[in-house]
């Protein structure tokens, strides 16, 4: 099971990375990082919050970006090219396929975002003469949300095409950051504590105007991220398993 799945995930991987969405974005990601600095509006007198929240919203958009469009015509894209029947042919269970493709999307998006974290890091250090390593922590917060979004996506994707993925992943991302918005501070009772939320996630503030966040908000993240993870592709590969191919 762990070879089959594996091996999904590499065939993914490297296909992945062949695809030009990945470059522009990596090339998106590290012009602005750059350019971050020398905005008009910010001047000389920028300071360094500024730059790593302006950087965190950067590695989120662009993750956001080629998450999305990784996973949103991955699967589709593989049953209209018919090449999905060569792989399901073999002892290939179609939840084994949804996993391997997930974790191939998730590893290509953590490359990438790895990447745009070392230049922040880099442009901070230079600009700033700050060693920004939090960023690397917001970094990780990114990654995990952007797995998440990767797997509803994914087992959206079994059963729908790239532009209901598309725009069935952003409402599941607005959503999940709407809790504060629906419940007002101090609220209580079963319906806020049932929301789905995505707010583990957020932190921009710890990293941006602090120091980061410490090993235990790191392991509730990874927990949230695990079991977000978990539900969505079991539900992905149930519904995916009934579709008549």
């Amino acid at each position: 099971m762990i070879r089959r799945v594996s091996a999904i995930a590499g065939a993914v991987f490297l296909d992945a990375v062949k695809r030009r969405v990945v470059y522009l974005v990596l090339f998106f990601g590290v012009v602005m990082a750059v350019a971050i600095p020398a905005l008009p509006s910010y001047g000389a007198g920028v300071q360094s919050a500024v730059y790593r929240e302006m950087a965190l919203a950067l590695t989120f958009a662009a993750a956001l970006a080629l998450t999305l469009g990784l996973s949103a015509n991955r699967i589709p894209g593989e049953i209209e090219r018919r090449t999905i029947y060569a792989v399901l042919s073999k002892p290939v269970g179609r939840w084994e396929y949804m996993a391997g493709t997930w974790l191939g999307i998730f590893g290509v998006v953590g490359v990438c975002i790895l990447g745009f974290a070392v230049v922040d890091v880099a442009v901070g250090w230079l600009v700033y003469k700050e060693v920004m390593f939090q960023l690397f922590e917001g970094a990780y917060a990114i990654w995990l949300e952007m797995g998440v979004l990767a797997a509803f996506a994914t087992a959206i994707s079994g059963v729908a095409g790239a532009v209901v993925v598309t725009t069935a992943g952003l409402t599941f991302l607005f959503a999940g950051h709407s809790r504060g918005s629906l419940f007002p501070p101090g609220s209580t009772g079963l319906a806020k504590m049932l929301y789905p939320s995505l707010d583990a996630f957020d932190v921009v503030n710890p990293v941006a105007h602090g120091s980061g966040f410490g090993p235990v908000y790191a392991a509730v993240m990874t927990a949230t991220f695990l079991g977000w993870v978990g539900v969505l592709l079991l539900a992905g590969s149930a519904a995916f398993a009934r579709r008549d191919m």
